[in-house]
């Protein structure tokens, strides 16, 4: 699912507003961060601009103008992204797809640091509920339209609209307002130190007057934003085709003048396209595959631990009370009876980790719970003690394409619950429909999913995957779980926000809403004339400084 946001240094930014209300130096955003094998989510990359220079800054007179944009970047995506328009991309192809066309008012910067982008400066009130935000001018979007205030508050309203597959992520405010044409104020109804971080992974700023004459339907055909690279065109099944801006508010970016994202399903034919250096960039390898490229010339391999966890869902929003899954012990068991760690030796050459639950090893408040032993004995004797010492038959689907070896991992929890009686009734599925009908509520009791966060806190996971009807890609509802996160999401104090982590943690682990799998390690490749390539921790890519040497 989605990619989320580094969170911890932004909270230092929040105290900082609420205690002395002075706007933030504006600062471009940075290239992206820690890449190779870094592991750390928090860790700088060595390649940053410095975070607080000003976003436009001009060549010395004796110099020579630096040159634009040069060549064509190519992307070779393990699927094709589902929309253009961030409130309804459901994962992280379309993510990625989709981030390099727009701006948000804050960036976060590969340091984990807030910094300007739309939005030159900021203050908070006393109280940390009303936030003023001073627009940068100038700015224009890729149909020409000037960027102002009014386009704010359309972001946040089409945001918020049915049209939208994360309204949760722009109702943490409660009121967008225009003050005048370049000040906006935002309200919420309580501290959120959340905020920052969401408006920079959500808050892609749309035109307001393009948006309103096409509606949403026709944005999705022609996206328009203030981003580093415009759209040309998007042959269906193929590939997706920008160029870049040359109107860009940061004159130095980007580097490329052509990114090109090709749709390759197929782990194996990106392996042989960047071999036959057909692509610049392939994601989501195999550790065989990745291991395959090390002695080919030209190939960089890229490797680097991922704060995401990969899980199967149960899903009690399909209105069937009677199901088994609805028993907590049913769940625990079908927990016991996976081999995870058997999952990770055989698909993943041993590189991975059996997740201890919903919060990842580089996260606040990870270590109270242990991981789920497998045990198929103790699964056994659970499943009688819930009445079910036959078994039961239970609906099952993942999304094909997206993940990493995700088809043979399905199958093998597939095969595991079998081993205890339980029979599955798999279903692999387009990542597109499957998506669907997660927003629909209407997929099985048991669905394969994944989700990243690089916030060094699980918060937004939980909310996102556990928010009941209110959240788009929730398939489970608990007023525990609420409660919790609801204390969570208004708590500034950090150990407070530790304890609760814990709290709920243990609570999950004995009312499990998931069956916990493992925390990966993700492979990737370029080839080396590729310059400045840092994918963020939680797989995102911004592509403003990647750029290609002749």
């Amino acid at each position: 699912m989605k990619r989320l946001f580094s969170f911890g240094l932004a909270l230092v930014l929040v105290f900082a507003l609420l205690a002395s209300c002075t706007p933030a130096a504006p600062a471009e955003p940075e290239a992206p961060a820690p890449a190779a094998t870094e592991a750390p989510a928090e860790e700088p990359a060595a390649t940053e601009a410095p975070a607080e220079e000003p976003a436009a800054t001009e060549a010395p007179a004796a110099e020579p103008e630096a040159m634009g944009p040069q060549g064509t970047l190519r992307v070779g995506l393990p699927t094709e992204p589902s929309s253009l328009y961030i409130p309804t991309t459901p994962d992280k192809i379309s993510d990625i797809a989709a981030s390099q066309l727009y701006d948000p008012l804050v960036f976060q910067n590969s340091a984990g640091e807030i910094v300007p982008a739309l939005a030159e400066s900021w203050e908070s009130s006393e109280d940390g509920t009303v936030w003023t935000f001073k627009l940068r001018q100038g700015v224009t979007f890729h149909n020409g339209d000037p960027f102002t205030a009014d386009d704010v508050v359309a972001t946040w309203e089409y945001g918020t609209a049915e049209t939208s597959s994360w309204p949760e992520k722009y109702t943490i405010a409660t009121k967008v307002e225009k003050v005048d044409d370049f000040t906006v104020k935002v309200t919420t109804d309580g501290p959120k130190p959340l905020l920052l971080v969401t408006m920079h992974d959500f808050w892609s700023i749309i035109p307001k007057k393009y948006m309103d004459e096409v509606g949403v339907e026709g944005f999705l055909q022609k996206p328009v934003g203030t981003g580093p690279f415009m759209f040309k065109e998007w042959v269906k099944g193929e590939q997706l085709t920008y160029v870049a801006n040359p109107d860009y508010w940061q004159k130095e970016y980007p580097k490329a003048a052509e990114l090109v994202f090709r749709f390759i399903p197929e782990s194996a034919t990106r392996v042989a396209a960047i071999q036959q250096d057909e692509v610049d960039i392939v994601t989501r390898l195999s550790a065989e595959e990745a291991e395959s490229l090390k002695s080919v010339g030209g190939v960089k391999v890229v490797q680097y631990q991922v704060p995401r966890i990969y899980y199967m869902a149960f899903n009690n929003l399909n209105g069937d009370d009677a199901n088994p899954i609805r028993d907590p012990k049913v769940r625990q068991a079908m927990n016991y009876a996976v081999d995870v760690d058997g999952i990770i030796k055989a698909l993943f050459a041993g590189n991975g980790k059996r997740a201890a639950g919903y919060v990842a090893s580089s996260e606040l408040g990870y270590g109270i719970v242990p991981p789920f032993p497998y045990d198929p004995e103790k699964a056994k004797a659970l499943l009688a003690e819930a009445g079910y010492a036959d078994g039961f038959e239970v609906g099952m689907a993942c999304p094909t394409g997206v993940f990493a070896a995700f088809e043979e991992v399905c199958q093998a929890v597939a095969s595991n619950l079998g081993d205890v009686g339980i029979t599955v009734n798999l279903e692999m599925m387009e990542s597109g429909a499957f998506w669907d009908l997660m927003v629909k509520k209407e997929l099985p009791e048991l669905n394969g999913d994944s989700w990243a966060d690089e916030s060094g806190e699980s918060y937004n996971r939980m909310a996102g995957a556990l928010g009941g009807m209110n959240a788009g890609y929730s398939l489970w509802t608990d007023p525990k779980i609420d409660e919790t996160l609801n204390k969570i999401s208004s708590e500034l104090d950090r150990d407070k926000r530790k304890a609760l982590y814990e709290e709920i943690q243990v609570y999950m682990q004995e009312n499990p809403p998931f069956i916990y799998m493992y925390e990966p390690v993700t492979f990737e490749a370029t080839r080396d004339r590729v310059t400045n390539y840092n994918p963020r921790p939680s797989e995102m890519l911004y592509l403003f400084d990647t750029g290609v040497t002749p």
